[in-house]
């Protein structure tokens, strides 16, 4: 199991004991109200979801981690690697994200943690590129996009629902162009 640190953060593999804590933070409407139809999903439904997110690791060689603080411990929530099949127009592609429970808003974590999982993947997968996508009105997660050095490439709609989103992507040649090439710091 891949684990990577940042300064005030443990990035590790998903584990089924994570299943609280995400049920917990797939049933708050505002930590939803961006993804998908912004509806919130049950524990049925998060179970099966983190499930998946486990088997990611094991097809793909890359995925979601649980984003834990050093101090004390507290689950924040997740950031990750995962295929964006929900939007073909991009594919083939690996698209960088996150959900962070509210309690952890605005203290810079999600970039934070993100910025580690963005030189994972280009640095260790081997990614030529990746994409980070959100619904246009999403400002918190654009900001946090910025500050990765994603910028916005286009604006499309999801098939089926039609929900507005921004693609913002970057390649791994500009990403080590601005950043280099040194491997995530290890936990």
């Amino acid at each position: 199991m891949i684990t990577l640190g940042t300064e005030r953060l443990t990035l590790r593999g998903l584990r089924e004991h994570d299943l609280d804590a995400i049920a917990s933070l797939n049933a708050d409407p505002e930590v939803m109200r961006y993804i998908r139809d912004g509806s919130v999903r049950d524990r049925d439904q998060s179970a099966e979801a983190l499930r998946k997110m486990i088997r990611d690791w094991e097809t793909q060689g890359f995925g979601l981690f649980a984003v834990e603080l050093r101090e004390g411990g507290a689950w924040a929530g997740w950031v990750g690697l995962a295929v964006p099949e929900f939007l073909p127009e991009v594919l083939p592609t690996v698209e960088i994200g996150w959900r962070l429970d509210r309690r952890f808003w605005g203290h810079g974590y999600a970039t934070e943690a993100a910025t580690a999982v963005l030189r994972f993947g280009f640095n260790v997968c081997d990614l030529d590129r990746i994409v980070s996508i959100r619904h246009v009105e999403n400002t918190r997660s654009k900001r946090v996009m910025e500050k990765l050095g994603l910028p916005c490439e286009f604006h499309t709609a999801v098939p089926g629902d039609e929900r507005p989103v921004a693609v913002h992507a970057t390649t791994r040649e500009q990403y080590q162009a601005d950043h280099g090439s040194r491997p995530p710091d290890p936990a």
